[in-house]
């Protein structure tokens, strides 16, 4: 129903005066003036944050790499001879040394024609012999003229047959007696000696070349890893131009993680770096060599490795609490120029200590939050407290200038550092 200057009846009938347009007008300024006294809600008050401010500088330059373990030396012990298995006199599995006896096979065919080569040469020295004699009696017969000089030169030629005869006949025993020797199947290097390929009366063959087992030296091993020709190509120029320093020896050490994880306690050294590109999946092979006294890495284990390649101007590092890792993105806090929290997203690069390296997302001068993080979201005003409140590690430390500089972490050891 509309209101206006005009007079309208009631249910009754009754004549109502008409309202004016001015009551109505002051009702609606009451009713706005009594909204006006309620109080506004209050802001929401500044969280207390810890800060550190990240500062450039020099950070460990560490290249992680996915690799496998192989041996130093490996060694197929094959079949020289022919002939039936007698016996496996080696325990699968274990340590043996460089000479140590593996396999037996039937030595008798072998040890006939042996004898028959010494029979061989028997009966060739005594032609020899004889032949030497017939040039001893001829020869004071050729200066009497008793013979012809044709007869005394033709016998000192059967004596020099018979000579090359036994000298022949002599590699010849030599060769059988070699040849009885491989019925003996020795280990050819020291080390571990794998599962036996053959079983007792096995037939094995010189021509073929049977395989019997494989002995692989472990201590140390080979850590063979492949870089993509491109990251390579970037670390170069970086030596190049002199952001990255490896020192004055090439050999950088590298540490090695498990497949599950876990680090492997020992340092070792990279040996090699393959200077061909691989056209396939345009990699580069590199190798590295570490101790293993205990067999921790066996060959063929997955693993992964950091190599220390020296270190890298204009680095940043931020405290490990500070930042947050999701499934997609690692983000931290910094404290904006109006006092409020800023996220900004991070590339992570390794964990070195407690400190994050982190590759891009920060610049000198950032203040990244690292308390109350729980508390923290994206534009919610904070308040810096003061720096000798911060304590633990990746922090300043109680009783330090309100500087907020991240601590450095420890830096990689250089290439001419400690050996195995």
């Amino acid at each position: 129903m509309m209101l206006n200057n005009r007079t309208f009846r009631s249910a009754a009938g009754h004549r109502r005066p008409p309202i004016a347009r001015g009551a109505m007008l002051a009702c609606l300024l009451a009713l706005g003036a009594c909204s006006d006294g309620e109080e506004a809600p209050a802001a929401p008050p500044a969280i207390p944050v810890d800060v550190v401010t990240v500062q450039t500088g020099s950070v460990p330059n560490i290249v992680e790499l996915p690799g496998r373990v192989e041996p130093v030396r490996v060694a197929e012990v094959r079949a020289r001879v022919t002939g039936i298995v007698q016996q496996r006199v080696y325990q699968e599995g274990s340590d043996i040394a460089q000479g140590a006896p593996l396999f037996r096979i039937d030595p008798r065919e072998l040890q006939a024609s042996s004898q028959q080569a010494r029979a061989n040469l028997q009966r060739l020295r005594a032609t020899a012999a004889n032949a030497r004699a017939v040039v001893r009696r001829y020869e004071p017969l050729v200066s009497e003229q008793a013979i012809s000089k044709q007869e005394y030169d033709a016998a000192v030629a059967a004596a020099r047959e018979a000579e090359a005869a036994v000298s022949e006949a002599s590699a010849q025993v030599d060769a059988a007696q070699l040849q009885l020797g491989y019925t003996t199947v020795r280990a050819p290097i020291s080390g571990r000696v794998g599962r036996a390929q053959v079983t007792q009366g096995a037939l094995v063959s010189q021509a073929e070349g049977t395989l019997l087992t494989r002995i692989e030296q472990l201590n140390p091993v080979y850590v063979t890893l492949t870089q993509s020709s491109s990251d390579l190509l970037k670390i170069r120029q970086g030596i190049a131009s002199g952001q990255i320093d490896i020192g004055s020896d090439g050999n950088l050490p590298f540490e090695v993680t498990f497949e599950n994880g876990t680090a492997y306690p020992v340092q070792g050294r990279m040996n090699f770096l393959d200077y061909s590109v691989d056209q396939a999946t345009s990699t580069v092979t590199l190798r590295g060599e570490i101790a293993n006294p205990k067999r921790l890495l066996l060959p063929g284990d997955f693993v992964r490795a950091k190599i220390m390649a020296g270190t890298r101007d204009g680095g940043i590092q931020v405290p490990q609490r500070a930042v947050q890792i999701s499934d997609d993105a690692a983000t931290v806090f910094i404290v904006g120029p109006k006092g409020q929290a800023m996220s900004r997203r991070v590339t992570l690069g390794q964990l070195i200590g407690t400190n994050w390296i982190i590759e891009d997302g920060l610049k000198g001068g950032d203040k990244v939050i690292v308390s109350n993080l729980q508390k923290v979201r994206d534009g919610a005003p904070v308040k810096v407290r003061d720096a000798r409140q911060v304590l633990g590690s990746g922090g300043p430390q109680p009783g330090a200038k309100a500087s907020g500089a991240t601590p450095k972490a420890k830096a990689a050891p250089t290439p001419a550092a400690k050996a195995n």
